[in-house]
């Protein structure tokens, strides 16, 4: 009598730590390893192996799964115990020719209640391919529901607050409060409603590629917050990726070379991470959506009423709106500004060529000043804050009250006032180019359009008319500096130039009190055919304002190596770099320390003929002067020569080198022309 037929065997219920199942029930693995091959399952014993060629005994062989069951090949896609997946591809040891005759899984063995549970992990797959992988990992989450339940949660709810922060940025830096990230963000639906409605494949795909794109937003999102604390402004994709070595370098001068490297491999890696990261997020999240598309789809419609219906009633929350859209605009925005800046280097290459002293002749050029010694200097950072600001202005108006009464008591009178930097924070030579050239400079493209014209700077002036000889004192240079040519300087001493042989001051290469005296033994002290004109660089405030060098006698300065105990006792700039508090209180000390080397200079070494013109170059970042301050900065013209202040008396400027807060406010572009007219130069326009 023929042997029965054993009937199928139910198909295996759905695993409950199997969180990612689409609501199909999946019958155990069922696999073809050819064509000739002949894959089988006991109920609960193993096929029994044969000769090559042969039939394993009597088998039964499950039905395939039916249904819209998400299989675990596609790329993206969670695993899900009991997916029917090809393992194939796993590497396979038999006989040549001979028939392979494998289960899917080790034994299934019969619970108390005569239900078929699944095999031990040690049944699966033993190869190396994705089969056997995959099959190893759903082992894993059968023998630990609770361990796997946990980890599916866990990166699901870190998915959506990557996400959810990523919609958010930018917010600002300083100022910041977590309230700020209370906020319902309308592309968080739009991105819901995209993925619930896409089919598998094409749901993977879109997703990952949204992930990454949302990581570069984010990556300029970043930058965008760093450049608005520090400069004032946004980042710039046309014009700004070159002033990122620039920050390098800073950090290398302020923290160590060593340092400096490892944070910069840490930041690589962090941003590789979030690409990666963004992608896996984006893809979770949308496999989530896809598991019931007709619960997602009525969420992301509740979800998108919400925000329509908060948005038009502008619903808050916190004091904050509950509604925004930040992502969006933060991508209009740096579109904008791309457009906007390829439109503004055509538009200020025609105004670098039309000069309303491009044509004077050299004769009609600063012709009361002639005889005199004419020194441009600038200090860094140093702004309007540092005088009004409750924190750091009591000490440095001390110093510029005490400057001041020193200074008369050796004749010399001044006048000051402010002007508005083209730049805040940083990128000083935007502002020594904006002050000297009569050009509003507030980009590097603008920068090297004026850099490489004709256009006249201020310093130029002097050199045209053959009536100075021109010099450059330019501590903070440490390579080429082909600007020389175009500020008219016949001589330039950059940082290795000077004689300097003590130790750097963070980012400055040596204190502003050596960098004056190297000026006077070098130049300024030399006998000389021609009155001077000079344009000297002072760096003492540069941030981190730690470590800050003292005054010590000027006879004492030697070739530097005095600063040596000075260096060592100051602030480390670590210490101050990231706390507010102390950036305040020691970029304060480093003005006085600078305003007091330069006025001393001038009473020591200057004479009846010496004209001081002093500034600012921009305002410290706005983690010192505020969230709210001003761009503006002092100027101040000191001389013995009564007739040279004579020249500005109707400029309305304040006496001393305090200006009142009331004094004129004037755009730095405009200080060139107003000083060429104020000492008799002539207009001959060129360039239309």
């Amino acid at each position: 009598m023929p042997a029965s037929t054993p009937s199928p065997a139910p198909p295996a219920p759905t695993s409950p730590a199997d969180p990612d199942a689409e609501g199909t029930t999946d019958s155990a693995l069922t696999a073809s390893a050819g064509p000739d091959d002949t894959r089988s399952a006991t109920e609960g014993k193993p096929a029994d192996q044969g000769d090559a060629g042969g039939t394993a005994g009597p088998t039964t062989e499950r039905p395939a799964p039916q249904g819209d069951t998400e299989h675990s090949d596609d790329a993206g896609d969670t695993v899900d115990v009991g997916d029917t997946v090809d393992v194939g591809d796993a590497d396979d040891t038999g006989d040549a020719g001979g028939t392979r005759s494998t289960t899917a899984a080790s034994p299934a063995a019969q619970d108390p209640a005569g239900e078929v549970v699944a095999a031990e992990t040690s049944g699966a797959p033993r190869g190396r391919g994705a089969g056997a992988r995959l099959a190893r990992l759903r082992a894993w989450r059968e023998r630990y529901p609770r361990a796997a339940r946990v980890v599916w949660w866990t990166t699901t709810v870190l998915s959506v607050v990557l996400l959810y922060l990523a919609l958010l940025l930018p917010v600002p830096l300083t100022g910041f409060e977590p309230r700020m990230l209370l906020r319902l963000p309308g592309e968080a639906v739009v991105v819901a409603a995209v993925l619930t409605a896409l089919p598998r494949r094409p749901r993977v795909v879109v997703a990952a590629l949204g992930g990454a794109g949302l990581a570069a937003l984010t990556v300029v999102n970043l930058l965008d917050m760093g450049f608005g604390s520090y400069l004032g402004r946004g980042f710039n994709l046309v014009l700004d990726w070159e002033l990122l070595d620039d920050a390098r370098s800073y950090l290398a001068d302020s923290l160590g070379g060593t340092t400096t490297a490892l944070l910069t491999a840490g930041v690589l890696v962090l941003v590789v991470a979030l690409f990666a990261g963004m992608a896996a997020a984006m893809v979770r999240v949308g496999t989530v959506l896809g598991r019931d598309a007709q619960t997602s789809t009525r969420v992301t419609l509740v979800a998108g009423t919400v925000w329509i219906t908060c948005s038009v009633l502008t619903v808050q929350l916190a004091g904050q709106p509950l509604t925004v859209h930040r992502a969006a605009g933060a991508l209009n925005a740096q579109t904008d500004r791309v457009r906007d800046t390829l439109r503004d280097e055509a538009a200020f290459d025609k105004e670098a060529r039309a000069d309303r002293f491009g044509n004077t002749p050299a004769a009609q050029l600063v012709p009361d000043l002639r005889g005199k010694d004419v020194v441009f200097t600038f200090i860094e950072s140093y702004g309007r804050s540092a005088i009004e600001d409750p924190v750091m202005a009591p000490g440095v108006d001390r110093t510029l009250a005490s400057s001041t009464a020193a200074l008369e008591k050796a004749g010399y009178r001044a006048k000051s006032g402010w002007l508005t930097s083209a730049t805040y924070g940083g990128s000083s030579w935007l502002g020594h180019s904006t002050t000297l050239s009569g050009l509003w400079i507030d980009n590097q493209q603008r920068y090297r359009t004026v850099m490489a014209s004709d256009h006249l700077s201020l310093t130029k002036a002097f050199q045209k008319t053959g009536a100075w000889d021109t010099v450059g004192v330019m501590p903070g240079v440490q390579k080429g500096w082909p600007e020389q040519k175009y500020y008219g300087l016949d001589k330039v001493y950059n940082a290795f130039q000077l004689g300097y042989q003590g130790p750097k001051f963070s980012w400055s290469t040596m204190p502003d009190q050596y960098a004056l005296e190297a000026y006077q033994r070098l130049v300024h002290g030399k006998q000389r055919d021609k009155p001077l004109m000079s344009e000297i660089i002072l760096t003492s405030s540069h941030q981190p304002w730690a470590p800050i060098p003292k005054m010590v006698g000027w006879d004492e300065l030697g070739d530097g190596s005095v600063f040596g105990p000075i260096e060592k006792a100051g602030r480390r700039a670590g210490d101050v770099i990231a706390d507010t508090t102390a950036s305040r209180e020691e970029y304060g000390k480093s003005i006085q320390y600078s305003v007091t080397a330069l006025t001393q200079w001038l009473e020591r070494y200057g004479t009846d003929d010496t004209v001081l013109v002093f500034l600012g170059d921009h305002q410290p970042i706005s983690r010192v002067s505020g969230t709210h301050a001003s761009r503006d900065v002092p100027i101040s013209i000191v001389a013995k020569d009564p007739k040279v202040l004579d020249r500005i008396a109707d400029w309305g400027w304040t006496d001393g080198l305090r200006p009142a807060h009331g004094a004129p406010v004037w755009k730095m572009s405009a200080f060139r022309d107003r000083f060429l007219l104020a000492y008799g130069s002539t207009p001959h326009p060129s360039g239309g």
